[in-house]
């Protein structure tokens, strides 16, 4: 049966792991890490270190390796957001880094797309300033003023906005004013893209593409932009106190980016669409079915599977199977509509493929009503 020779922890608690083929959200549990990350967090375990030493070395490593001019390990992409953020308002000033999030007397605007507002506010506005909406080049130019502290990217929306990044940050550059770029979920390729756009900084999540500790977060940019961050943030007293990032996380998403310059990332494509391959081919011979595969955007950077079909035809709806998959044993998350079902390959384990097509398969050749919705073993 799955997981039969790993750890019970979850199941101890009666918490039922599951199959991921949503993606590396964070609500999933983001990604498993890699072994080199899980060896390098367990030495990091069993010795002492001053965190500052430690920063300032790791720092300069990740600097090395991503082709840029620093790094800052963070606790999660988010702390990411609002650490770069304090730096922009208080610097390293010792005395306005401990009143934040008091502005009085510091810029505190943060001006921002229209489009790139989706739902990460709240990680910048902790610091204590306020974001200025903007669509078009003329109302970003209007919207300067001497308390713009920086302007913030979304970077999986950077092609919904009018204004290109290139441009934005430019346009900051000319009134002095640094940006930064939330990228997520998206690959920290090397030479870094937004940075070659003249990005001050951007951030990414360490859980997601790159498998290192789920409660880390990366930023490559400008150093002293970002050693203005780590002093916003743990183990300083300041706003970013509550956001720690341990010596564990720290040794852990150094590891991570290391073997991002090491892993066959064309291998890994290859695998994905085998997988999907799998699946497909496990439903394909049920009446009304379809399937194909999506390419990606920004984020999430793998094919995706699309299945759908005819619910009257088969008998049951694309939200029930969804329930029913989540529910049955082995459990399996999907996303997807209303009239389909989405499979992302990208947290598949070994051997998933086939236990993914089978339920789903069994699934879909039950009618609405009919027995054994709690599905098989697997095994």
């Amino acid at each position: 049966m799955r997981h039969s020779s790993r750890s019970a922890c979850y199941e101890s608690l009666g918490v039922r792991p599951l199959i991921n083929c949503v993606g590396t959200v964070t609500t999933l549990s983001g990604s498993l890490i890699l072994p080199e990350v899980r060896q390098a967090m367990v030495e990091a375990s069993q010795r002492y270190v001053a965190i500052r030493e430690l920063m300032e070395a790791a720092g300069a490593r990740i600097a090395s390796v991503m082709q840029c001019e620093w790094g800052l390990v963070t606790n999660g992409c988010a702390a990411a957001l609002t650490q770069v953020t304090a730096a922009c308002v208080a610097g390293s000033d010792p005395e306005k880094v401990a009143r934040l999030p008091d502005t009085t007397g510091m810029k505190d605007e943060v001006i921002v797309q229209s489009a790139h507002r989706v739902g990460y506010d709240r990680a910048v506005t902790a610091v204590g300033v306020r974001f200025v909406e903007v669509a078009t080049q003329a109302e970003l130019e209007a919207a300067f003023s001497d308390r713009t502290a920086m302007l913030f990217l979304f970077g999986d929306a950077s092609d919904r906005g009018q204004i290109p990044v290139r441009q934005m940050v430019e346009t900051g550059h000319a009134h002095g004013v640094p940006s930064l770029v939330d990228a997520a979920a998206e690959r920290p390729d090397v030479p870094n893209w937004y940075l070659a756009q003249g990005a001050d900084a951007v951030a990414y999540s360490g859980g997601k593409c790159l498998r290192g500790p789920q409660a880390s977060g990366l930023v490559l940019g400008r150093k002293e932009l970002l050693q203005a961050a780590f002093a916003n943030g743990c183990p300083h007293g300041s706003i970013g106190r509550p956001m720690k990032v341990g010596k564990e996380e720290i040794m852990g998403l150094l590891a991570a980016v290391e073997q991002w310059m090491e892993r066959d990332h064309q291998a890994e494509w290859r695998e994905w669409e085998r997988r999907l391959e799998v699946i497909a081919g496990a439903v394909n011979g049920i009446a009304s079915m379809k399937t194909a595969v999506r390419l990606p955007g920004r984020s999430n950077v793998t094919p995706t599977l699309v299945v759908s079909w005819d619910a009257g035809t088969v008998g049951i709806d694309a939200a029930k199977v969804r329930e029913r998959l989540s529910a049955g044993e082995p459990r399996i998350e999907v996303s997807g509509g209303p009239d389909a079902v989405t499979i992302n390959p990208y947290m598949m384990e070994e051997g998933e493929d086939v236990l993914v097509g089978r339920r789903l398969a069994e699934v879909l050749t039950q009618t609405a009503t009919g027995a054994g919705s709690a599905g098989s073993s697997g095994a």
